[in-house]
């Protein structure tokens, strides 16, 4: 399983010669190595006559793109962080800069357009809130709907308010980021499949939501608008999965303090459930379902514009972003 070393991932913009490009970094305190960069300038040291383009190949800027290269890409990753944290240099073979301050660059999505999105209710607590009784069949198996790979947006931005709803809302959640490819896993390996983790806000049209559910299809156009990752993308290695504080908070005041160790459904049962028949492919991303109190009619606070809503996971950090007008 990979990657060896325990490492938070982010995908940022920065401006170059080009103007504004889009990179892969590895997260030091508040410094961001570049993880292409750091391999060009590895293979330029060891006498490479195409380092740039060798290392766009081999280490490309793009969370997507490295999770489908696999093994051998994470491999060159660690090798190009161990080289620019040796190296004395600022700027590699391509003139850009190996480290960037996370205070001066615009920091995306770790999966800027994810695979594919799976969004499961495995919080007990929280399904118990919308129904009079929960399903009997809820117990049997993790249910899931398909989120809009589309319609991802980046930590700090602002969350246009959909004209057709009068009840928007927040949910906080952890999405699993698969790494390695499977079919037909077994409970027991599930977790070998998960490359790392990152936060979720899953934002919902609820009166929208309502009426869908009554036609029995959907979620659809309840959650098309808005799916909310970041800030980083955090090692499966580092989070503890049975014990692991979730929290959040609206303009600085906290309305929810959940646990990841609550899920009814673990991820391995999710992992298992999802991949029955059906390969799992790195970069999709499976949603962990709201933590109970983790939405709006649960902790008695909707969202209202000009609100600062803040979803933070214990060693993960803190995705916020601000509710548009209406």
């Amino acid at each position: 399983m990979y990657p060896l070393i325990p490492m938070q991932y982010a995908s940022f913009e920065v401006h170059d010669r080009t103007g504004i490009a889009r990179r892969v970094g590895v997260l030091r305190d508040d410094t961001l190595i570049d993880v292409t960069e750091g391999y060009a300038g590895l293979l330029q040291s060891r006498g490479e006559q195409a380092p740039k383009k060798v290392a766009r190949n081999t280490v490309p800027p793009n969370m997507l793109e490295l999770l489908e290269l696999g093994e051998q890409a994470w491999k060159s990753v660690e090798k190009a962080v161990a080289f620019v944290d040796e190296s004395d240099d600022e700027t590699g073979p391509s003139g850009g800069q190996y480290r960037y301050d996370i205070k001066e660059v615009r920091l995306l999505s770790p999966l800027p357009r994810p695979n594919s999105i799976r969004d499961f209710i495995a919080f007990e607590d929280h399904i118990a809130h919308f129904a009079p009784t929960v399903p009997e069949q809820w117990y049997d198996l993790p249910v899931y709907y398909r989120g809009n790979s589309d319609s991802v947006i980046h930590p700090g931005d602002t969350v246009e308010w959909p004209t057709y709803t009068d009840k928007l809302d927040y949910e906080l959640e952890i999405a699993a980021v698969i790494g390695t490819r499977g079919r037909n896993i077994a409970l027991e390996d599930a977790m070998d499949h998960v490359f790392g983790f990152t936060i979720f806000n899953d934002f919902s049209a609820r009166d929208i939501q309502s009426r869908e559910r009554k036609v029995g299809l959907g979620p659809g156009k309840a959650k098309d608008f808005a799916n909310g990752f970041g800030p980083v993308l955090t090692t499966a290695d580092e989070i503890d999965t049975a014990d692991t504080e979730m929290r959040l908070e609206i303009n600085g005041q906290t309305h929810c303090i959940g646990n990841l160790g609550d899920m009814y459904h673990t991820f391995e049962d999710i992992i298992a459930h999802a991949s029955k028949h059906e390969t799992l492919q790195p970069g999709d991303v499976l949603g962990s379902g709201t933590v109970g109190g983790g939405s709006g009619p649960e902790s008695g606070r909707w969202p209202e514009p000009g609100d600062t809503v803040t979803l933070s996971v214990e060693g993960i950090g803190e995705l916020d972003h601000e509710i548009g007008a209406r």
